[in-house]
């Protein structure tokens, strides 16, 4: 068992006197301890906070997550109808397939069309129609063989997610509770980094004082109890590292507050990613009225290089053009843009996404890895095991505050935080630059820096509790 284990409470707990590795007083000097030795206690009631507080968050959304990685297979599956159909010699043209989709539903207002890749591929209308929520469209779904409409479904955001994906999305980003339900996955975003980073500087740290640098990354063999729940939930977070700061920047992207911040700090440093423009040069012939039709304006798409899936969509007033956008994000990333004049069927603009600056690529790659599409089955079971890891490192890290509970003669009661006093202990320079990186962090991740004031709040009203029982304490031991 781990040394502080076996100690007296009264040792444990001694507020004066630094913590060694694995939290227990090293009786050393205050004035002859490392800079790490004085930060590591802190560090320590931190990422105890946060792993008590967060982890519940955390845990949602890495099933949640789960669930939305093997929603391309569980999509393709549940609307086989509707998106497979039979390769039959040569397609319709493309406008006829509009034409019968726009015939079966005259409710909606055409927006877009993504035509089967594949010989196998229905082709995908879309339409605006009142009452739908943002970013939900209607998606007719059309043989482009023998121009059947097969059926209707509601279409969900840019990656066109049917009804069980984009369900299964809103359950990940918040709960189908609405805005206020973003909280909480912004909340297990902003601390996910946090508490990986902090645990593993934790668990290295431990094991270099230890000279057991191999044991970093396996789990202690032999070790019991305590220490060998840590031994597991160590080694695990340090391969799960990378990952989990990879999840973490992505999923924070999304989020309400940190994703405006992150936003305004792409737009200042110029790190948008550029975007075709759909307006026609001055005096072009859009206004004239003229149409060259949607299969002129694929075959232009074509002509520039867009092969694979692509979505093609109409001009939103007389001064814009078609635009045609590829939508392949698996590897390698597809995401070349054109405009094209509707009444000459010529290209006027074009973003190729060879193009885009070095930070827009690493965007849209992440964003794409995050959601499991990027490397195809290779992501999909990397985020699998991502997921089982936090679901294995939260169980782990609860078991371990349960084994960290008093026993003798406590009856029931929970692990208790590590002991006070690192902030005191820690030089002036130390204690300044924490407070400037929690400020900065605080303002660029406001959730996180909102929730870390209910920490400090929590742990001022905790020790003013067991203040306030000793001196009663000390009070009823005069009394006899």
């Amino acid at each position: 068992m781990p040394p502080e284990e076996n100690a007296p409470q009264a040792v444990r707990e001694q507020p004066d006197a630094p913590l060694g590795p694995d939290g227990e007083q090293s009786g050393r000097e205050p004035g002859k301890a490392s800079a790490w030795a004085l930060l590591r206690p802190l560090v320590l009631r931190l990422h105890f906070y946060a792993g008590v507080l967060v982890a519940p968050f955390i845990l949602v959304a890495a099933v949640t997550g789960l669930l939305y990685v093997y929603t391309p297979q569980l999509e393709q599956a549940v609307y086989a109808d509707q998106l497979r159909v039979t390769a039959q010699g040569e397609r319709i043209p493309l406008g006829e397939q509009v034409a019968a989709a726009s015939a079966e539903h005259p409710e909606g207002v055409l927006s877009a069309v993504r035509p089967g890749d594949g010989p196998e591929d229905s082709t995908r209308v879309l339409f605006d129609v009142d009452g739908y929520p943002e970013s939900f469209m209607l998606g007719v779904f059309v043989d482009p063989y023998t121009g059947e409409v097969l059926g209707s479904l509601d279409s969900y955001g840019s990656s066109g997610a049917l009804p069980v994906r984009s369900w299964i999305d809103v359950l990940h980003r918040n709960l189908h509770l609405g805005d206020f339900g973003r909280l909480y996955s912004e909340l297990a975003a902003s601390w996910l980094w946090v508490v990986a980073l902090g645990g593993v500087a934790l668990w290295v740290g431990r094991r270099r004082s230890q000279a057991r640098v191999r044991r970093v990354l396996a789990p202690e063999p032999g070790a019991t109890g305590r220490r060998r729940t840590m031994s597991w939930h160590g080694s695990v977070g340090v391969w799960a590292l990378l990952g989990l700061f990879a999840l973490s920047a992505t999923g924070l992207t999304w989020s309400t507050y940190a994703g405006e911040n992150v936003t305004a700090v792409r737009a200042a440093l110029d790190w948008r990613t550029p975007a075709v423009s759909t307006e026609l040069p001055s005096g072009g012939s859009g206004a004239t009225g003229v149409d060259v039709g949607v299969d002129r304006v694929l075959e232009a798409a074509r002509a520039e290089g867009l092969d694979g899936p692509v979505e093609v969509v109409y001009p939103a007033s007389a001064a814009e053009g078609y635009k045609v956008t590829q939508t392949r994000k698996q590897w390698p990333t597809q995401q070349d843009s054109v405009t094209v004049d509707p009444a000459t069927g010529e290209v006027v603009d074009v973003v190729r996404f060879e193009d885009f600056p070095v930070m827009a690529k690493l965007s849209r790659w992440g964003v794409d890895v995050h959601m499991g599409l990027l490397f195809g089955l290779a992501n999909q079971l990397a985020l699998t095991a991502l997921a089982l890891a936090v679901v294995a490192m939260v169980f782990w890290g609860y078991r371990m505050w349960w084994q960290r509970r008093p026993t003798t003669g406590s009856g029931f009661a929970m692990g208790r935080p590590f002991p006070r006093g690192a902030w005191r202990r820690l030089p002036w320079w130390v204690k300044a630059a924490t407070v400037v990186v929690a400020v900065g962090v605080g303002f660029l991740l406001p959730v996180l820096g909102v929730s870390l004031l209910f920490f400090l709040a929590v742990d001022v009203l905790v020790g003013a509790w067991h203040r306030g029982r000793a001196r009663d304490g000390a009070i009823q031991g005069e009394k006899k």
